[in-house]
């Protein structure tokens, strides 16, 4: 790991915004409570609408459903982030060169590419203007579903391999 890499993670660490966390007795549990609430708004969110996409409950219109849950998994993002760094923050040198949490990091940005080429490219919902024979929806957003659960999966594992 490069030298400014390091030093920027102990800095981080041994900021007095981490110190306080660590030393609180109730600080850092209620950062890992509100992470994972916001873990299970996201996912949850997003696995109901992978499973609405792999067929199941199809009497749930998906413009309606992703109308619903896309605000959801947004706000459980507005919790994860702040929480996830500042959970980060109090132990950066260990996790800084820990392949898991990497292995995470790259999960989650494949999770947003998936999500982006997604939305922008491939939700095209039944009764939308380019699909108005009323179709059903195309492989690639299948497959992009199970590549969304499959990747959630290995996010949440790897958060929990980090703990041990």
């Amino acid at each position: 790991m490069p030298q400014t890499l390091t030093d920027f993670f102990s800095w981080l660490e041994n900021t007095a915004l981490a110190a306080s966390i660590r030393q609180s007795l109730w600080l850092y549990p209620a950062l890992e409570i509100v992470h994972i609430v916001g873990i299970v708004i996201l996912v949850g969110g997003a696995f109901l609408f992978d499973l609405r996409l792999l067929g199941f409950a199809k009497n749930l219109p998906l413009k309606a459903l992703s109308g619903h849950l896309l605000p959801w998994s947004q706000r459980g993002l507005l919790l994860i982030v702040p929480s996830g760094i500042l959970l980060f923050m109090t132990n950066s040198k260990t996790l800084g060169i820990d392949p898991t949490f990497w292995l995470k990091m790259i999960l989650l940005v494949l999770a947003a590419i998936n999500v982006l080429v997604f939305h922008r490219m491939l939700f095209k919902p039944p009764h939308h203007p380019e699909n108005p024979h009323n179709k059903e929806l195309s492989a690639a957003a299948k497959i992009s579903a199970l590549v969304s659960i499959s990747l959630w999966v290995a996010i949440i594992a790897c958060g929990r391999l980090l703990a041990y």
